[in-house]
């Protein structure tokens, strides 16, 4: 059942990948494909809109630099948000779902990408005893010549830049993310997204900025399901 689900998500993928195709960042291909040997991101190892030596940057800990941003720039992230940062890093270069929340004047961007207010959450507290010098990444750093990022104002902890794992998700990244209202109809960087997927791509879903609640009932059947077959499959392999 387990293999079953998973072959459902490379569906979704495969369907989507075909309507979207990838963002137009540097490190983006033209069409999401196969990256049976990724270092990291392997989320997306089926149907990758990166390539797998990009994931190298990210395989090791702690993470320097990723192209030419620095994450250091206020000492090495602690690990736990280290863990998320790279979640985040793996999507925008990874996910061939991306493209579904294209920026609509910046081709390698996205905008309003719905995660969920448990990750969002979690995602804070990850971080907030690390310290950060900009409160949005995309857009507060000085660049240098060589085109590597500078601090332009003092570092101070992530739970003074940000009031709440909310505030962080909805400013860190410009308007890149936007906390869901539904708990089940949004993303968590993890394999329970492939349930969100299919509903979050949806024509209806297109067409309509609200969630129904014939769609949140039916995701959330489809996750109890899911979490069922992994807890079974986790047993079986004790």
């Amino acid at each position: 059942m387990l293999r079953f689900a998973v072959t459902l998500f490379a569906v979704i993928t495969s369907s989507t990948c075909q309507k979207y195709g990838c963002l137009e960042g540097d490190t983006h291909k033209l069409k999401p494909s196969p990256e049976p040997n990724m270092h990291e991101c392997t989320l997306y190892s089926k149907s990758s809109c990166c390539y797998a030596d990009f994931t190298e940057q990210l395989a090791h800990s702690p993470v320097i630099k990723v192209n030419n941003s620095y994450w250091n720039r206020c000492g090495q992230l602690s690990k736990s948000c280290e863990v998320f940062t790279k979640k985040i890093e793996c999507f925008y270069r990874c996910s061939p779902h991306a493209a579904h929340w294209i920026h609509p004047n910046y081709a390698a961007g996205i905008q309003s990408v719905p995660l969920c207010q448990s990750f969002c959450d979690d995602w804070y507290e990850a971080c907030k005893d690390d310290s950060i010098c900009v409160h949005n990444w995309l857009t507060d750093w000085e660049w240098d010549e060589s085109g590597e990022n500078h601090c332009k104002n003092k570092c101070i902890p992530y739970s003074e830049m940000y009031a709440n794992g909310t505030d962080m998700c909805q400013t860190m990244w410009g308007e890149s993310f936007k906390v869901s209202e539904s708990s089940c109809l949004c993303l968590q960087m993890n394999m329970k997204d492939m349930m969100a997927i299919k509903y979050l791509l949806s024509e209806s879903s297109e067409e309509s900025s609200s969630i129904s609640s014939s769609e949140e009932h039916a995701c959330q059947k489809r996750l109890l399901k899911f979490e069922k077959l992994k807890e079974d499959e986790g047993e079986q392999t004790r």
